[in-house]
């Protein structure tokens, strides 16, 4: 069987940079000190933030997959399978891989299709995508495309998600081959006892689309409860199922939803600061794209080369969680 190997990756953000101090005075004014839940608990310094009118989940998309594309010297008729994770759609009809599909130029073959597994989205995409190019003789290669705007549907009033929040996309070539490196496995946790710890639209999309005056943003219904346990059970049952430990894991590429939960894994698993890549403190939160940026920091930097073993973790709200290793 052909393993299936990362080619390449890209990435884009708005041009718009925010730094904590905008958010600290933004709820000074309102009575509430955010200073210590940015700097101490989440980990944030900057984000990127839309704020052009045209920009959104779609636009970045299409700008990081263009990105990538050119990076490779491809084009989109080069790509057999696109798929497209994003938690804030630009439409439903018709898809947004559609949409990136024909701004790339994408052949009649190619498969394109949208997959919403909220923050897990884009761990998912490549996990399958991975699956159905070993499965399938005549797919080569793969584009897996992720973005969120997700400060586009965050209350002012709600520092967790307002002062949190980043907007970004990634691109990620999938490309088959015979070299001994590339998708080693992924296994998943799904717990729905709070699946409506956030809710948006706000009482479904039907009375969203229909309401004169609906909730234009996430609203949280329950107190997020602690998902770390059950992430170590995950990650621990993976590195068993293929006899290994965290000793053969070089660098965790993992969600960046909060930084002080990076440091407990950290912790758990006695991993040097450097093993575990976090750039919350740059991007801020950013949804699908969460791990991949991590990924994208790692390559970039050196801290990540060819031939190391990346452990990737996320969690979608609900909850679901993904943990999947790759050979880079």
């Amino acid at each position: 069987m052909s393993n299936i190997k990362i080619k390449s990756i890209e990435m884009y953000h708005p041009a718009n940079k925010m730094t904590n101090t905008f958010y600290i005075n933004w709820y000074k004014e309102k009575g509430i000190d955010v200073t210590s839940l940015l700097e101490n608990v989440l980990g944030r310094n900057e984000r990127y933030i839309i704020n052009e009118p045209n920009e959104n989940a779609l636009t970045m998309a299409i700008s990081a997959a263009k990105k990538v594309l050119e990076k490779e010297g491809l084009s989109g008729k080069d790509i057999d399978v696109l798929y497209f994770a994003t938690s804030t759609p630009e439409s439903l009809l018709p898809s947004n891989a559609m949409q990136i599909h024909q701004a790339i130029g994408g052949g009649n073959h190619t498969l394109a299709m949208d997959i919403n597994a909220n923050c897990s989205g884009m761990l998912v995409a490549i996990e399958n995508a991975s699956r159905y190019m070993q499965a399938n003789p005549h797919v080569s290669r793969s584009l897996i495309v992720g973005a969120d705007s997700l400060s586009l549907i965050s209350s002012p009033e709600d520092p967790i998600t307002y002062a949190n929040f980043g907007d970004s996309a990634c691109a990620v070539i999938l490309e088959k081959t015979e070299e001994e490196t590339g998708f080693v496995d992924a296994i998943y946790a799904t717990d729905t006892t709070d699946v409506n710890a956030l809710s948006f639209p706000v009482g479904g999309g039907a009375k969203f689309i229909t309401s004169e005056n609906p909730n234009i943003y996430i609203k949280e219904l329950a107190p997020p409860v602690d998902t770390i346990p059950k992430t170590l059970n995950l990650i621990d049952t993976l590195l068993s199922k293929h006899g290994m430990t965290m000793k053969n894991i070089d660098v965790i590429c993992p969600s960046q939803f909060v930084k002080r939960n990076i440091e407990r894994v950290r912790e758990h698993y006695d991993m040097k600061e450097e093993q575990l890549i976090f750039v919350g403190d740059k991007y801020g939160y950013t949804g699908v794209t969460s791990p991949l940026l991590a990924l994208y920091n790692g390559i970039t930097t050196g801290k990540i080369k060819r031939g190391d073993t990346i452990l990737f973790y996320t969690i979608a709200t609900g909850h679901l969680i993904i943990a999947m290793i790759f050979h880079y």
